[in-house]
């Protein structure tokens, strides 16, 4: 009989914390100061700008130019609302259209804000179990509309790229609040 070396893998997902860990794994934290331009009222000063927004976990292997590469992300973001404003992600294109991604709802409770380049917008409601699929030519944002940490997980090409300027030049067009527990949307 041949023995077989079993390697323990290089990423798991931990479920008692619900995030990515391993070798490699990139993390970064988006805190108030640098996301208030997508808040509507710029009197965030009774905020603690420190205040952590979001954090990004990602992991990839191989050249990140190859095509075919793909990388594995979580975000996780915080149960933050900016005067009724609900928490979101920057959002963002590819800049490889040709490039989709997949989002799959882990904990809690929002929505994914998905907008062609004509600043058309639809929604859908992500949850823990639930799978979107996002074409690349749609750019994306996740807002946490619950009262509890949301995480999502993603898997994407490598060679997508990240075009945030085209949002913050084309805006989505409407913003999410949550007033008296119920979700609204008001067009910029």
């Amino acid at each position: 009989m041949f023995k077989m070396n079993i390697l323990k893998p290089k990423l798991q997902f931990d479920r008692v914390k619900n995030i990515l860990v391993g070798i490699n794994v990139k993390h970064y934290k988006k805190h108030l100061k640098d996301v208030l331009h997508l808040y509507a009222d710029a009197d965030v000063s009774i905020y603690n700008h420190e205040t952590i927004m979001y954090e990004v976990y990602s992991y990839g292997e191989g050249d990140e130019d190859k095509q075919g590469n793909l990388l594995y992300g979580l975000t996780v973001m915080y149960p933050v609302y900016i005067k009724n404003e609900c928490n979101m992600t920057q959002g963002h294109f590819h800049v490889d259209k040709n490039c989709a991604e997949y989002y799959f709802g882990i904990e809690g409770e929002g929505l994914l804000l998905l907008m062609n380049e004509q600043r058309e917008m639809y929604v859908e409601k992500v949850f823990p179990g639930s799978i979107h699929y996002i074409d690349g030519k749609y750019a994306h944002r996740l807002v946490n509309t619950g009262d509890s940490v949301f995480k999502v997980a993603a898997c994407w090409p490598t060679t997508a790229g990240h075009d945030y300027e085209a949002v913050r030049k084309g805006e989505f067009p409407y913003r999410v609040y949550k007033i008296n527990g119920k979700i609204e949307f008001v067009k910029r």
